[in-house]
């Protein structure tokens, strides 16, 4: 089988399969890639964000068809998947109508005679390395603020979207972006770590694993390239006993539930505090056992089948590895059977270090619960992790949430809600979740020349 394939996650059914780059093909993209950079980079930025603004046209238009092709090869609803196009046609309208804002010159307050500029300019051809979980949205944080700079983009997706993968470009295509300017590469990690050596390369985008991570992060490192990391995440959800239940247990649903918990902002880790623990998870429990997975290409259904069996398999090994030490699913925690990626909401309690449970990113619908008795002790297991992307807190006392956010290791603290991506808002975690920030200003500087431009007085 190629590595490229589209297998239904609903059915296991393999729909098609494309072959991987030859190495020569790799040298081609490079190249085209790199000529390319000095034509796109000349073009005014006005004739830039056009592009980019036929972008979301075009993402609007197709919305249903694009949205078919993300239920169809990673087994996303319907509405939530016509909800990612949604997303991205705001984003590539956001840079469209922003770029400009964003680049404009910054005078520097200097002493002494003369004038100090910096300007935001474009570094080169990129490499993006991209995940399944949501095909449309990760590509568009990345590629939509680097195209408005200047930079060209070559961008490797997940060997299970490849259809999703070849939509992007075409529509780039189609909205008048020059060919070699976002080029689609079904590669090897090989052939991606020689295309991150070759001096025409100037940075390396990738959100994925750690384990991923760690690989590129290792080859940038060593050929002196600027890299970019959104890894997992594990993120706290944190509920105070002031707390609104309904709003509380509502959102730790969908923040647990969104994209089948396929997410790496997802809430994982739900630590009550005190004597609401009881009626938390009583209630918690009751709203995810009432969730049944289904048909994804149903626009009724809220929850379908994960990306791939072995996604199912990996869930049901973490969840049997904490229940055979001693946790209970209070909810939930069968193993996947039959020939769909399904495996059912789940709610662990009891876990403790020691379980996989504890300290590994749990990428899809199981949640774990803790009770903990005071703000202290939440902050602290809140903090007791590898991760620090995004987290919540809950609490009808926003003043005190933010000062408890002061304390969060975490590159996103959300009050009173679940994280929301929008185009506004920089993403981006800490520690084991990656560096640096994509979206809103922040992501058009990634990877930028800040070139000073002084002027001695005459």
């Amino acid at each position: 089988m190629s590595k490229y394939a589209s297998i239904n996650p609903a059915t296991g059914e393999l729909v098609a399969e494309f072959p991987t780059l030859t190495d020569a093909a790799v040298e081609s993209i490079t190249e085209r890639s790199f000529t390319q950079y000095q034509q796109w980079r000349a073009r005014p930025l006005p004739e830039r964000a056009a592009v980019l603004g036929r972008v979301a046209a075009l993402h609007r238009e197709r919305s249903a068809e694009l949205a078919a092709l993300l239920t169809l090869e990673i087994g996303k609803p319907t509405t939530e998947a016509q909800g990612e196009v949604a997303l991205v046609a705001s984003i590539y309208d956001y840079y469209a109508d922003n770029a400009e804002r964003f680049l404009q010159e910054e005078p520097l307050d200097i002493k002494g005679p003369g004038t100090a500029v910096v300007r935001t300019e474009a570094i080169g051809p990129l490499v993006g390395i991209m995940p399944w979980n949501f095909p449309y949205y990760q590509v568009a944080r990345f590629a939509a603020p680097n195209i408005a700079l200047g930079n060209t983009v070559i961008l490797k997706h997940s060997s299970n979207c490849p259809q999703s993968a070849l939509a992007i470009e075409a529509i780039f295509r189609e909205a008048g972006l020059p060919a070699d300017a976002y080029i689609n590469a079904f590669a090897t990690s090989g052939q991606i770590a020689t295309m991150i050596a070759d001096p025409r390369i100037q940075g390396v985008s990738l959100t994925g694993s750690e384990r991923a991570g760690s690989a590129v992060a290792e080859v940038a490192g060593r050929h002196l390239k600027k890299v970019l990391l959104e890894l997992g995440g594990s993120d706290p959800f944190i509920v105070l006993p002031d707390a609104d239940l309904d709003i509380a247990v509502a959102g730790a649903v969908s923040g647990r539930m969104y994209n089948g918990g396929q997410a790496c902002t997802a809430s994982k880790r739900f630590i009550i505090v005190g004597d609401i623990y009881d009626e938390f998870l009583s209630r918690y429990a009751q709203a995810m056992s009432s969730i049944t997975p289904g048909d994804p290409t149903n626009a009724a259904t809220a929850y379908g089948p994960l990306s791939s069996k072995s996604a199912a398999d990996e869930i049901a090994e973490i969840v049997d590895d904490a229940t055979s030490k001693g946790a209970i699913a209070v909810v939930g925690g069968q193993g996947p059977a039959g020939s769909g990626a399904y495996y059912p909401a789940t709610v662990l309690t009891g876990v403790t270090p020691g379980m996989r449970a504890y300290s590994e990113e749990i990428f899809g619908p199981a949640a774990v619960v803790y009770r903990v008795e005071s703000t202290d002790e939440a902050i602290d297991l809140a903090n007791d992790s590898p991760y620090g992307l995004s987290s919540s807190i809950f609490t009808r006392d926003v003043e005190s949430a933010k000062l408890l956010a002061e304390r969060l290791e975490t590159g996103m603290v959300w009050i009173n809600s679940t994280s929301r991506s929008a185009a506004d808002l920089p993403f981006g975690g800490v520690k084991r979740s990656g560096f640096g920030r994509e979206l809103a200003h922040l992501g058009i500087n990634e990877f930028a020349n800040k070139k000073l431009i002084r002027i001695p007085a005459a």
